[in-house]
């Protein structure tokens, strides 16, 4: 891993789920339960048709809620709460990845299409808290999602991020588009690599990939 490609950041920016707490933690196990619950409730549909209706959004609009918000006009703040209501029990302290991302030089801040508060509740579980200077939800997006643009640049802004000086940290490659686009070191945090050309660096693990990064 090429460590000049990152000497120019000065700014951050980690997703959070998948990505700052390991995919085998199937936090989205839950959610996703509690997602077709909603639906089915919502929308008074059976479970095989709103499972359906929960992929083709996320698929279509980048997140259940921004279907469901687009397509129903559903109120996304009751939305946000009932679906991120899951356990963390599991959720284990990572003190290197701790370690590692507080060495990092500049800003460090997350951002989530999940909500803020959730996104608080698993950083703490994850023995992350107090590391970053900001922790951004869809809500801070006005509800727009990543994929979208629009909603990197309106959390870039609320930040005063300057992307050429930025590194984005992901776990969902569609969404590292947008930052390739606007001049950010891109890097894809997941089990298998999708190379790509909006895609400069590829890690299974965050934790090793900071320790050569700051080593």
């Amino acid at each position: 891993m090429p460590t000049q490609d990152f000497t120019q950041v000065r700014s951050w920016v980690f997703d959070l789920d998948n990505t700052l707490y390991p995919p085998a933690a199937r936090l989205f196990d839950q959610i996703e339960v509690r997602m077709t619950n909603w639906v089915m409730q919502s929308l008074n549909v059976d479970r095989p048709e709103a499972d359906r209706l929960r992929r083709h959004y996320w698929a279509q609009y980048g997140t259940t809620l921004a279907g469901l918000m687009h397509e129903h006009g559903v109120d996304p703040a009751p939305y946000l709460t009932d679906v991120h209501d899951i356990s963390l029990d599991h959720l284990g302290q990572d003190l290197d990845l701790a370690s590692h991302i507080r060495a990092l030089p500049g800003r460090r801040i997350v951002y989530t299409n999940g909500s803020g508060p959730y996104a608080e509740r698993v950083l703490a579980a994850r023995g992350l808290s107090n590391l970053f200077d900001a922790v951004y939800g869809v809500e801070h997006a006005g509800f727009r999602p990543k994929p979208e643009r629009i909603a990197f640049e309106t959390i870039f802004a609320l930040d005063k991020l300057n992307p050429s000086q930025g590194a984005m940290f992901e776990d969902d490659s569609r969404n590292l588009t947008a930052p390739h686009q606007m001049g950010m070191r891109t890097v894809h945090v997941a089990p298998t690599a999708e190379p790509a050309a909006h895609i400069h660096h590829h890690t299974s693990d965050l934790t090793g990939f900071l320790a050569k990064l700051i080593g």
